[in-house]
C-alpha cells in the first residue's frame, strides 16, 4: 500500500462519529443522568460482573457525566469548593496520592431495545480522560484500552444489548500517566505533556492545578440509532468568490458537500444520499460494498442569492440549516463502488441514517500584508481588522454546558470583539461553543495541544527533563495525529472556524507537524490557513525581537498609542481585577486585605494569582480598602483596556492587522486578565473595551494630544464631530465642532488638542468628551475621558458633588427592561456608574445579566438608555444603581 492509499484510510478511519449539536443523528440520545461511580481499589468485582444488569451496587457516589472524579466528589461534599480561599490546598493531589487514587469506575444502567432486522445502536463517548476501558452487559468492547483526551469512540452495542431492554455500562477511567509534578512551573514540571491532553491541569501562572487532572468521563456520552447504513462526517465547503458588500443583491456561492458512508451488513448497499437546501435537493447515487466506508461527494450546487455570514461588527451571522440523508434501496450484490450524480426538487422519502447540520456561508482568506509584515485575514473578500480574546476554557474542571457557552461568547460579542483564540494548552473547544461563535460572529483560532513551557521552547529548571527531550512530547505521536484528525473533522464545518494552529508558542515535533500541515489538513479541510504555531514568523514578522507577544502587565496609556510591538500580535495583556462583590464570592473576610507594591501579598490573593495595578490606583487616592480598592481598579480596567484596542486600532493597517488580547477571561477564580469574572459578572474591562470597539469611533490619544477618528466598516462615513470638556461642577467648554469625513476601514489623525486640554485639566483634572454623530443625526460614538490634572492626580474626582440622576424603568419581557437615565442640567456630573440586576429580597447579582452599556457617565443634561437581559428563571428583580459619586439605590422591575 503506497504512502497516499495509506493515509486515505486512515484519515477516513480517524474519526468515529460526527457530534450532537452540529450534526444530530435523527435517532439519538445523551446518557447524562443516573450515573454512579466507586474507587476503582476498592471495587472488588471482577469486570464482567460489575457491568451485569441487577449487579447490586452499594456505597457508590451519584457521579456527574459528563464530569469529572473532583466534580463527583465535589456535588458529593467530600471535598470543599476548590474555587474557594486556600481550599484547592486541601484536596489531596494525584502527584502525591498516585494514580490508583484518582482511577474510578462509572457505571450507567439504561434502557435500549435491540435493534429490529439490520438496525444497529451505537455508543459513543465525545471525551475521556485519559484512558479508558469499557463493558456493556458482561461484555468488553473493543479490543484495548482506549487513550487520548481529544479522540472519540464509537462502539457497536447491537449484538450485546439485553433481550428485555435492561442495560449497564461500565467504565473504568484511568489518569493520565504520568500526571505531572504541580511544582509551581508552567504545566508543573512539564511531564503533563507527555500525554495528548491539556497541560493548564499541572498548575500555570494563572491557575492552581486541578488535583486530578480532570480525570473522567468528561464529555458528552450517547446512544445513536440508524440503519445499515451509517452517515459520519459530512463536510461542507463555501466558496464565496470576489468582493462583497454586506447588503445589497449578492452573487451566487458554491456550495461543495461530502460525507462518510458506512455499510455495517454482510451484502452490498445500494442507495442515495442527498441532502435539503432552500427547498432544492441535491443527491448522488451510491453502491457500498458489505463492511466499506466511503466517502461519498455530493454534486456542486450554486447558491443564489446567498446570506452571507460575517464577524461580529461587520454584518449579520446568517445562518443555513441542512438535512444530510442516505436513502437504501434493496440490497444488491454488487461489489464495486458506483457514483451518479443528480440535481431535483421534491419532498425526500423515509432515511436510513441522517444528520441535520447548521452552517453560514463565508469565505475566508489569509493573505500577507507587506507594509505591516504580518498575516492579513479577509472574510467575503474584505480584509477584517482582528481584535480578538484568548480563551483558556470555560471552567477549569470542565463543567461545560452550552448555556455557559452562550453567555460568555454573548460576553465576547458585547466587547465588540471579532475573534477568539483557543489557547493551545487547553482544549479543542466542544461543538456548542462553535455554535456560539457561530451566533455571535466571533471567528476562532484554534490551537493544537502544545506549549512552549511543557514542549521545551526554553530551558526551565522546573521541568523534569530537558528541553530536547521536551520537544519530542508527547510520548505517543499517532496518538496526536488520530486525534487531531478526528477534531478537524469534529469542527470543521463552523463559519466561525477561521485558522488553525500548531500550538502556543511552539511547533509540534516535525514528525506531527508535517503531516498535520501537509496532509490532515489538506484533505481533511483544506480552506484555512494553518499557522504552525501562535506567534509564528508566517503570522506576525517579528522584526522587533523578543518572542512576539506581549507587553504584559499594566501600562501607561501612550504604551498602546506610541509603542509599536508585533504586527498581529497573539498575546498583549493587563490587569483585570472584578469589584468587591466579585472577590466576596471566594476570599474570606480574613484575607480582604488591599495589596500594596513593594509589600509581600495576602496569601489568599497569592494564591489566585493577582497581578498587580502597581501604584496607578494612587492618581486616585489611597485605597481605603478592599472594596475601595476594587472601585478604583475598575476606573484602571476601563482605561487599559479601551486605551488597548484604540491604540491598536488607531495604527491598522500600517502597524497592525490584528491584536489578541492575553486574556478575556479565566476558568476558576484567578485575579488577573478577564472581562468577566468565573461567575459570568462582567467588569469594567468589558465595557472598555466595547467603548473602543465601535463600529465608527472617535478617540482622544492622550500621549500626543490628538483626536482620532477610526472606522471599522467597509464604508466611508461622513459626521459631526464635537469635542467638548466639563469641569468637575458639570460647567462645559467646545473645543471643537465639525464635520468629518473618514475613510473605510482606517484611522484619522483630526486634531492637536493637547494645548487647550492641559490648560483646562491643570487645577483638577477635567472630563472630555468626544461625540460623533451620523449624516442623519444619529449617534456613533459618544466616549468620555477623565483626565488627570497637571500632578498626574485625579484629584477633581474625590471631589465631585453627589448626583443622582433620575432612573425610569420600562419592562420589555419577562426576563428584559429598558433602563433609562437622565442628569437634569444644573447637577454635577454622575460619574462611573454601574446597573447591576439583583435579586430584591436580598439584593444578590442575578448572573449572568447582559448591559448594552455599564460604567457609564451622564454630564448634566445627558440621558441614556440601557437594555438589560437576565436569565428567564428569576422573578423578583431590581436594578441597583451605584456610581463614583451615585449613591446605590434598587429599582423594582415590574
Amino acid at each position: 500500500m503506497n504512502r497516499r492509499i495509506k493515509w486515505k484510510a486512515f484519515l477516513i478511519g480517524a474519526s468515529i462519529i460526527w457530534v450532537h449539536g452540529i450534526a444530530q443523528a435523527q435517532n439519538e440520545y445523551e446518557l447524562n443522568k443516573g450515573w454512579i461511580c466507586h474507587r476503582a481499589s476498592e471495587v472488588s468485582l471482577t469486570p464482567h460482573a460489575l457491568s451485569l444488569p441487577g449487579q447490586p451496587l452499594t456505597g457508590w457516589l451519584a457521579a456527574v457525566v459528563p464530569g469529572t472524579v473532583l466534580t463527583t466528589l465535589l456535588q458529593d461534599g467530600l471535598i470543599p469548593d476548590p474555587f474557594y480561599g486556600m481550599n484547592n490546598q486541601h484536596i489531596p493531589d494525584i502527584y502525591t496520592t498516585g494514580r490508583d487514587y484518582y482511577t474510578y469506575w462509572f457505571v450507567k444502567d439504561f434502557s435500549e431495545q435491540r435493534a429490529d432486522g439490520s438496525g444497529k445502536v451505537w455508543l459513543s463517548l465525545r471525551g475521556v480522560n485519559y484512558g479508558y476501558d469499557l463493558y456493556l452487559n458482561g461484555h468488553r468492547l473493543g479490543d484495548s484500552t482506549h487513550y487520548g483526551m481529544f479522540l472519540r469512540a464509537t462502539y457497536d452495542i447491537t449484538p450485546w444489548l439485553a433481550a428485555d431492554g435492561h442495560n449497564r455500562l461500565a467504565v473504568i477511567v484511568y489518569p493520565p500517566d504520568p500526571p505531572g509534578n504541580p511544582n509551581g512551573g508552567q504545566g508543573g514540571d512539564g511531564t503533563i505533556a507527555r500525554s495528548v491532553m491539556h497541560q493548564y491541569v499541572a498548575g500555570w501562572d494563572w491557575i492552581q492545578p486541578v488535583r486530578d487532572r480532570n480525570t473522567g468521563i468528561w464529555d458528552k456520552v450517547l446512544i445513536r440509532k440508524t440503519g445499515a447504513v451509517k452517515l459520519d462526517n459530512p463536510h461542507i465547503i463555501t466558496h464565496v468568490p470576489g468582493k462583497r458588500r454586506v447588503s445589497g443583491p449578492q452573487r451566487p456561492a458554491l456550495i461543495k458537500v461530502t460525507a462518510e458512508l458506512t455499510n455495517t451488513g454482510s451484502s452490498a448497499v445500494s442507495g442515495k444520499i442527498y441532502y435539503i437546501l432552500e427547498n432544492k435537493t441535491v443527491s448522488s447515487r451510491v453502491t457500498l460494498p458489505a463492511h466499506t466506508t466511503l466517502l461519498a461527494s455530493l454534486p456542486d450546487d450554486t447558491l443564489n442569492a446567498p446570506r452571507l455570514w460575517w464577524p461580529n461588527g461587520y454584518g449579520p451571522q446568517a445562518l443555513y440549516h441542512m438535512t444530510l440523508r442516505f436513502e437504501e434501496n434493496e440490497p444488491s450484490g454488487a461489489h464495486a463502488v458506483r457514483t451518479s450524480n443528480a440535481v431535483r426538487t421534491g419532498s425526500p422519502p423515509a432515511s436510513s441514517d441522517s444528520q441535520s447540520l447548521t452552517f453560514g456561508v463565508r469565505e475566508i482568506q489569509a493573505t500577507w500584508n507587506a507594509r505591516t509584515q504580518s498575516r492579513q485575514i479577509a472574510v467575503n473578500g474584505q480584509k477584517i481588522f482582528i481584535k480578538g480574546g484568548n480563551w483558556i476554557v470555560s471552567d477549569a474542571m470542565l463543567r461545560l454546558s452550552e448555556s455557559r457557552y452562550d453567555a460568555e461568547i454573548r460576553f465576547h460579542r458585547d466587547m465588540r470583539l471579532n475573534l477568539i483564540r483557543v489557547w493551545g494548552g487547553a482544549l479543542t473547544e466542544r461543538p456548542e461553543f462553535y455554535n456560539a461563535c457561530d451566533r455571535y460572529g466571533l471567528l476562532v483560532m484554534q490551537d493544537f495541544w502544545n506549549s512552549g513551557d511543557c514542549n521545551g521552547r526554553w530551558p526551565d529548571p522546573k521541568k523534569l527533563d530537558n528541553q530536547a527531550t521536551r520537544r519530542k512530547y508527547p510520548d505517543d505521536h499517532a496518538l496526536f495525529l488520530r486525534s487531531a484528525a478526528d477534531q478537524i473533522k469534529m469542527i470543521r464545518n463552523h463559519p466561525s472556524l477561521a485558522f488553525w494552529c500548531g500550538g502556543n508558542e511552539i511547533t509540534p515535533p516535525e514528525d506531527i507537524l508535517s503531516p498535520l500541515r501537509d496532509t490532515l489538513l489538506p484533505q481533511l479541510d483544506g480552506t484555512r490557513w494553518f499557522a504552525d504555531y501562535s506567534n509564528t514568523d508566517s503570522m506576525s514578522r517579528n522584526v522587533l525581537g523578543g518572542n512576539g507577544d506581549g507587553p504584559y502587565g499594566i501600562q501607561p496609556l501612550s504604551v498602546f498609542w506610541e509603542k509599536r510591538t508585533f504586527p498581529f500580535n497573539s498575546e498583549v495583556g493587563s490587569v483585570g481585577v472584578g469589584d468587591y462583590a466579585s472577590l466576596e464570592r471566594f476570599m474570606p473576610d480574613s484575607n480582604e486585605v488591599v495589596p500594596v507594591p513593594g509589600k509581600p501579598l495576602d496569601s489568599v490573593w497569592a494564591y489566585h494569582k493577582y497581578i498587580g495595578y502597581d501604584h496607578f490606583p494612587d492618581a486616585y487616592g489611597y485605597p481605603a480598602d478592599v472594596p475601595d480598592f476594587t472601585r478604583k481598579a475598575q476606573l484602571i480596567n476601563y482605561d487599559q483596556y479601551r486605551g488597548l484596542i484604540e491604540g491598536f486600532s488607531a495604527h491598522q493597517w500600517d502597524w497592525y492587522t490584528g491584536v489578541i488580547i492575553w486574556k478575556t477571561q479565566n476558568p476558576w477564580t484567578a485575579m488577573r486578565g478577564q472581562m468577566y469574572d468565573y461567575y459570568l459578572d462582567p467588569n469594567a474591562c468589558l465595557y472598555g473595551l466595547r467603548k473602543a470597539g465601535e463600529s465608527l469611533h472617535a478617540a482622544y490619544n492622550s500621549g500626543e494630544g490628538k483626536v482620532v477618528l477610526e472606522n471599522n466598516t467597509f464604508l466611508p462615513r461622513r459626521g459631526l464631530l464635537s469635542v467638548r470638556t466639563f469641569d468637575m461642577k458639570g460647567r462645559s467648554h467646545t473645543i471643537r465642532k465639525e464635520q468629518v469625513a473618514i475613510d473605510a476601514d482606517t484611522a484619522t489623525v483630526l486634531a492637536d488638542i493637547h494645548r487647550e486640554i492641559d490648560s483646562l485639566r491643570a487645577t483638577e483634572g477635567l472630563f472630555l468628551s468626544l461625540q460623533l454623530a451620523g449624516e442623519k443625526g444619529e449617534s456613533s460614538s459618544d466616549n468620555l475621558y477623565w483626565l488627570p490634572d497637571s500632578t498626574g492626580h485625579y484629584s477633581g474626582l474625590n471631589h465631585l458633588s453627589p448626583a443622582l440622576p433620575v432612573v425610569t424603568l420600562k419592562k420589555t419581557g419577562r426576563s428584559r427592561a429598558n433602563v433609562r437615565l437622565t442628569n437634569p442640567t444644573g447637577h454635577p456630573p454622575a460619574f462611573f456608574i454601574r446597573l447591576s440586576v439583583v435579586d430584591s429580597h436580598g439584593h444578590r447579582r442575578i448572573l449572568p445579566a447582559f448591559y448594552s452599556d455599564n460604567y457609564l457617565s451622564l454630564m448634566p443634561g445627558q440621558t441614556r438608555e440601557v437594555i438589560v437581559e437576565w436569565p428567564v428563571k428569576n422573578e423578583a428583580v431590581s436594578i441597583s444603581v451605584e456610581g463614583w459619586n451615585v449613591p446605590v439605590r434598587y429599582v423594582p422591575c415590574r
